[in-house]
Protein backbone atom coordinates (compact mmCIF):
# COMPACT_ATOMS: atom_id res chain seq x y z
CA UNK A 1 0.00 0.00 0.00
CA UNK A 2 2.88 2.34 0.65
CA UNK A 3 3.86 2.40 -3.05
CA UNK A 4 0.37 3.52 -4.06
CA UNK A 5 0.52 6.50 -1.73
CA UNK A 6 3.97 7.47 -3.00
CA UNK A 7 2.79 7.26 -6.59
CA UNK A 8 -0.23 9.46 -5.88
CA UNK A 9 1.95 11.96 -4.02
CA UNK A 10 4.24 12.24 -7.06
CA UNK A 11 1.21 12.78 -9.31
CA UNK A 12 -0.07 15.56 -7.04
CA UNK A 13 3.35 17.27 -7.06
CA UNK A 14 3.42 17.19 -10.87
CA UNK A 15 -0.13 18.57 -11.03
CA UNK A 16 0.76 21.52 -8.79
CA UNK A 17 3.96 22.24 -10.70
CA UNK A 18 2.09 22.31 -14.02
CA UNK A 19 -0.83 24.39 -12.69
CA UNK A 20 1.54 27.09 -11.43
CA UNK A 21 2.52 27.82 -15.01
CA UNK A 22 -0.75 27.32 -16.92
CA UNK A 23 -3.72 29.68 -16.59
CA UNK A 24 -6.71 29.82 -18.91
CA UNK A 25 -7.78 33.25 -20.17
CA UNK A 26 -10.80 34.14 -22.32
CA UNK A 27 -8.57 34.45 -25.41
CA UNK A 28 -6.66 31.22 -24.70
CA UNK A 29 -8.51 28.92 -22.24
CA UNK A 30 -7.02 25.83 -20.60
CA UNK A 31 -7.55 22.32 -22.01
CA UNK A 32 -7.63 19.95 -19.01
CA UNK A 33 -7.29 16.19 -19.47
CA UNK A 34 -8.19 13.57 -16.87
CA UNK A 35 -7.95 9.84 -17.30
CA UNK A 36 -9.08 6.77 -15.44
CA UNK A 37 -8.50 3.12 -16.22
CA UNK A 38 -11.61 2.89 -18.39
CA UNK A 39 -12.32 6.44 -19.59
CA UNK A 40 -10.76 9.75 -20.61
CA UNK A 41 -12.23 13.19 -19.96
CA UNK A 42 -11.33 16.57 -21.49
CA UNK A 43 -12.66 20.04 -20.82
CA UNK A 44 -11.81 23.58 -21.87
CA UNK A 45 -11.87 25.97 -18.91
CA UNK A 46 -11.77 29.76 -18.61
CA UNK A 47 -9.98 30.28 -15.28
CA UNK A 48 -10.80 34.00 -15.01
CA UNK A 49 -14.52 33.27 -14.78
CA UNK A 50 -14.09 29.80 -13.33
CA UNK A 51 -16.36 28.07 -15.80
CA UNK A 52 -16.14 25.20 -18.23
CA UNK A 53 -16.69 26.25 -21.82
CA UNK A 54 -16.58 22.87 -23.58
CA UNK A 55 -16.35 19.32 -22.28
CA UNK A 56 -16.49 15.82 -23.63
CA UNK A 57 -15.54 12.34 -22.50
CA UNK A 58 -15.54 8.74 -23.57
CA UNK A 59 -18.50 8.25 -21.22
CA UNK A 60 -20.50 10.92 -23.08
CA UNK A 61 -19.61 9.39 -26.44
CA UNK A 62 -20.46 5.89 -25.13
CA UNK A 63 -17.05 4.49 -26.08
CA UNK A 64 -16.02 1.35 -24.24
CA UNK A 65 -12.43 0.79 -23.21
CA UNK A 66 -9.74 3.20 -22.12
CA UNK A 67 -7.50 2.96 -25.16
CA UNK A 68 -5.81 5.39 -27.54
CA UNK A 69 -8.57 5.05 -30.14
CA UNK A 70 -11.15 6.40 -27.68
CA UNK A 71 -8.76 9.22 -26.74
CA UNK A 72 -8.41 10.16 -30.42
CA UNK A 73 -12.18 10.33 -30.82
CA UNK A 74 -12.55 12.47 -27.67
CA UNK A 75 -9.85 14.86 -28.92
CA UNK A 76 -11.46 15.23 -32.33
CA UNK A 77 -14.95 15.88 -30.91
CA UNK A 78 -13.57 18.36 -28.36
CA UNK A 79 -11.74 20.32 -31.07
CA UNK A 80 -14.87 20.44 -33.24
CA UNK A 81 -16.95 21.75 -30.32
CA UNK A 82 -14.28 24.35 -29.45
CA UNK A 83 -13.99 25.60 -33.02
CA UNK A 84 -17.79 25.86 -33.22
CA UNK A 85 -17.62 28.24 -30.22
CA UNK A 86 -14.75 30.16 -31.94
CA UNK A 87 -12.03 28.99 -29.54
CA UNK A 88 -9.00 28.60 -31.85
CA UNK A 89 -6.20 28.14 -29.30
CA UNK A 90 -5.85 26.59 -25.85
CA UNK A 91 -3.19 26.03 -23.18
CA UNK A 92 -2.71 22.28 -22.71
CA UNK A 93 -2.88 21.02 -19.10
CA UNK A 94 -1.92 17.35 -19.02
CA UNK A 95 -2.84 17.12 -15.33
CA UNK A 96 0.36 15.58 -14.05
CA UNK A 97 0.20 12.67 -16.47
CA UNK A 98 3.13 11.95 -18.76
CA UNK A 99 2.74 13.14 -22.35
CA UNK A 100 2.50 9.61 -23.67
CA UNK A 101 -0.13 7.13 -24.79
CA UNK A 102 -3.73 8.31 -24.38
CA UNK A 103 -2.77 11.88 -23.42
CA UNK A 104 -0.61 12.24 -26.53
CA UNK A 105 -3.28 10.65 -28.74
CA UNK A 106 -5.92 13.11 -27.49
CA UNK A 107 -3.60 16.09 -28.02
CA UNK A 108 -2.54 15.00 -31.50
CA UNK A 109 -6.10 14.41 -32.67
CA UNK A 110 -7.20 17.80 -31.31
CA UNK A 111 -4.35 19.44 -33.23
CA UNK A 112 -5.28 17.59 -36.41
CA UNK A 113 -8.89 18.76 -36.04
CA UNK A 114 -7.69 22.39 -36.01
CA UNK A 115 -7.11 23.33 -32.37
CA UNK A 116 -3.86 25.22 -31.70
CA UNK A 117 -1.69 24.76 -28.59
Amino acid sequence: MKKIYQKMARLERRKKRIRKKIFGTPSCPRLRVTKTLNHIYAQIIDDTQGRTLVSTSSVQLKIKGGNTESAKQVGTILAQKALALSIPCVAFDRGGYLYHGRIKALADSAREAGLKF
